[in-house]
């Protein structure tokens, strides 16, 4: 049989807020009875805690006596007969004095050997070790921080470079001059333009040579051969044309991009000619025959950049699609694809001496090893702009230019940068027509040329006058790198 049932009190609904409130006035009510007010302070726990402190920070530390007190109650003969003390000074407080007009002085002894020893056979007092404050107007207060060791950087110290100058504007091209090839010779270099023509120029006066024309749109991309009397160029109009240069006219034509052509290299040792564009597809070409050896195929948007080594990596590629990838030539497939971009690679330059190269896109440059591809660091500084066409001669000196007419100039082993030049464009351009599309050292990488929006070639070379005096170097070796 069930038993009888109890009536239950009904509960009054409460809200969860009005609960709440109650738990807490309760345990405020339980724990701070005068919640709002800070406790009284407790003036034993407060000297426990200064003592505990003092011997944390001072254990080995104690105060010397007055050096005019302790010569005075030395006696004559052992007077200067002291043991030999590391002495490191210090900037003490406005009120330390000297020891000579009879003021004190501040002096802290470090060390195992706190309490001196007694005078030995020969007289002489223990070593030990003090930490002697200097008088000084400064207001530094003594701290363990002036003890502790200074550990310097390991980040690479750059080398002085001279800042680079612009001493020559060429104006001659009816548009954007976007391409530049040096001879091997190192007497003349070529331009290529959206006019549609290319233009050779003597590099000691600046005056125009020769105006080649046959191209239908924008020439994008340049070569001089150093091996044959040719010249190579490629354009926005899908067209890859060979040049011979003893009778300055088009010898042969290499067709198969679909889409206009944006970078061209030649091949160091074999007779090869790379070309890549808007069809995603880097093209191996043969020059005599006029074959394609291989489409390296891979990427996913526009090839930008092109480089080549006579070892592998023996193609390298920059995309719009930010990866940089590395091309076997004899199977044409790809050895490796790095990633460490964000942004479109517009521009890559190879080292000269070093098997390194340094990759640019709008989110930083980067420098990498090879021929393994390892990523070595970022460079110190950020250009903000989209990076068009970069060059590194071989005393380490990297230039970078951009859409918004700046040039970087950076040391190449610390990353460091130590100029930033701004063009200028020429009377009756736009501001907005300050872009930098290609850029190229001389053989002898004392002269740079610059190929700009404002239809202009600008040359570049290092300030004679300059000193490490008159522009000093402003380093701050960086405390963390960016990895990626």
């Amino acid at each position: 049989m069930p038993g009888p049932t109890v009536e239950m009190e009904p509960v009054e609904p409460q809200s969860l807020k009005k609960l709440s409130f109650k738990s807490l006035k309760r345990a405020l009510d339980l724990f701070s009875p005068i919640h709002g007010h800070f406790a009284p302070p407790d003036p034993e726990s407060k000297k426990i805690r200064l003592s505990h402190k003092i011997q944390l920070e001072y254990g080995g530390i104690k105060s010397a006596t007055n050096p005019n007190q302790a010569n005075s109650t030395q006696p004559d003969g052992n007077s200067q007969a002291s043991a030999p003390s590391n002495a490191l000074a210090l900037p003490g407080t406005e009120n330390s004095k000297d020891p000579q007009t009879g003021g004190t002085q501040n002096a802290l002894v470090v060390g195992p050997s706190v309490q001196q020893k007694g005078l030995n056979d020969v007289g002489h007092l223990g070593k030990s070790t003090a930490v002697v404050s200097s008088s000084g107007p400064s207001e530094r207060n003594l701290s363990t921080s002036a003890i502790m060791e200074r550990i310097p950087s390991k980040w690479p110290r750059p080398v002085w470079h001279p800042p680079w100058r612009n001493y020559r504007v060429i104006s001659g091209h009816l548009g954007w001059v976007r391409s530049i090839a040096f001879d091997p010779s190192n007497s003349w270099f070529c331009t290529g333009s959206a006019d549609r023509t290319i233009k050779i120029w003597d590099v000691g006066s600046g005056r125009l040579k020769l105006t080649l024309t046959g191209h239908i749109e924008q020439i994008r991309g340049l070569a001089v051969s150093n091996k044959h009397t040719y010249m190579f160029s490629a354009g926005d109009d899908k067209q890859v044309k060979c040049w011979d240069l003893e009778q300055n006219k088009v010898i042969r034509s290499y067709h198969g991009h679909l889409s206009g052509v944006y970078c061209l290299a030649l091949h160091p040792t074999i007779d090869i000619l790379l070309t890549g564009g808007r069809d995603s597809v880097c093209r191996v070409w043969d020059i005599r025959s006029k074959m394609q050896i291989h489409a390296l195929s891979g990427h996913d948007n526009t090839v930008c950049s092109v480089f080549t080594r006579p070892t592998d990596p023996q193609v390298v590629t920059g995309s719009h699609d930010t990866t940089i990838k590395f091309w076997d030539l004899r199977y044409g497939k790809t050895m490796a694809t790095l990633t460490h971009h964000k942004k479109s690679v517009r521009a890559m330059a190879l080292h000269p001496k070093e098997h390194t190269f340094a990759s640019a896109s709008a989110d930083n440059i980067k420098k990498f090893n090879l021929p393994k591809g390892e990523f070595l660091h970022n460079m110190l500084s950020q250009q903000k702009t989209i990076i068009n066409a970069m060059a590194v001669n071989e005393e380490g000196v990297m230039a970078t230019a951009g859409d918004n007419g700046s040039m970087w100039f950076w040391d190449w082993k610390s990353g460091h940068n130590f100029q930033q030049a701004q063009t200028i464009v020429q009377p009756g351009s736009l501001d907005s027509e300050a872009g930098i599309y290609a850029l190229s050292y001389d053989l002898t990488g004392s002269r740079l040329v610059t190929c700009e929006a404002d239809k202009t070639i600008k040359m570049w070379k290092e300030d004679e006058n300059a000193t490490p005096e008159t522009h000093p170097l402003n380093f701050k070796p960086p405390k963390d790198i960016r990895r990626f």
